[in-house]
């Protein structure tokens, strides 16, 4: 759906007076906008339980976007945006019911679906957004399947960080989530992840003189 917001008036400030029903879906959108900001703000739960790591919702999000898009691009068979929409959203709940580990989830009810309910209601693209919600929560799709293996693979890269910071606590965890990849790609990925430390990427050579005293080489 279109959104128009209502026309400036001569002084240059919106007239709230017209188009009440475009400024009636602005202000859902705009809502929306300051709910995301609660995800930076809502900590990962896991953490409490490793013992190390500080993570927010928004964090896990943002990565677990990049991870879609990758594995995405590796199926070749899949629609890309689609699959990093999925990973924008797939946690998006978790501004109203907070974040709620595996030891939480025992003894506790997830209303995900009303709060994917509600949400919806306050946009006026908001039956696209439970719909691709919905998608990814049935798992029947491959785009979904896809966006699920990058949530897992994300939880992945977060538990070998804090093994390499010295939590042997998190090596413990691996294991399980391996179990959860479904898909070759996670699958390929998931093996040079576990081998590769996660400094390699900025620190390449660890006898390189730079490190050492910064001595740049022609």
């Amino acid at each position: 759906m279109r959104v128009r917001l209502p026309p400036a008036a001569p002084n240059g400030q919106i007239d709230h007076k017209t188009n009440n029903m475009e400024e009636n879906e602005a202000d859902g959108i705009v809502d929306f906008l300051f709910e995301t900001g609660m995800l930076a703000k809502t900590p990962r739960s896991f953490s409490a339980f490793l013992g190390s790591g500080d993570q927010s919702v928004a964090e896990h999000i943002n990565r677990t976007a990049y991870i879609g898009y990758c594995l995405a691009k590796m199926a070749g068979d899949v629609e890309v945006g689609k699959v990093v929409t999925m990973c924008l959203f797939h946690d998006i709940s978790e501004s109203r019911i907070s974040d709620l580990n595996y030891v939480h989830q025992k003894y506790t009810e997830r209303h995900e679906e009303k709060a994917h309910t509600d949400l919806s209601k306050q946009l006026p693209f908001g039956n696209d957004v439970k719909s691709l919600i919905d998608e990814y929560e049935e798992r029947k799709s491959k785009e979904s399947v896809y966006s699920k293996d990058a949530d897992n693979l994300e939880f992945l890269l977060t538990l070998k960080e804090q093994g390499d910071a010295g939590n042997g606590r998190a090596e413990t965890w691996i294991p399980n989530i391996l179990k959860r990849l479904v898909t070759d790609e996670a699958k390929a990925l998931a093996d040079r992840i576990i081998v590769t430390e996660s400094d390699r990427w900025w620190f390449g050579d660890k006898n390189d003189d730079w490190w050492a005293h910064r001595s740049k080489k022609d």
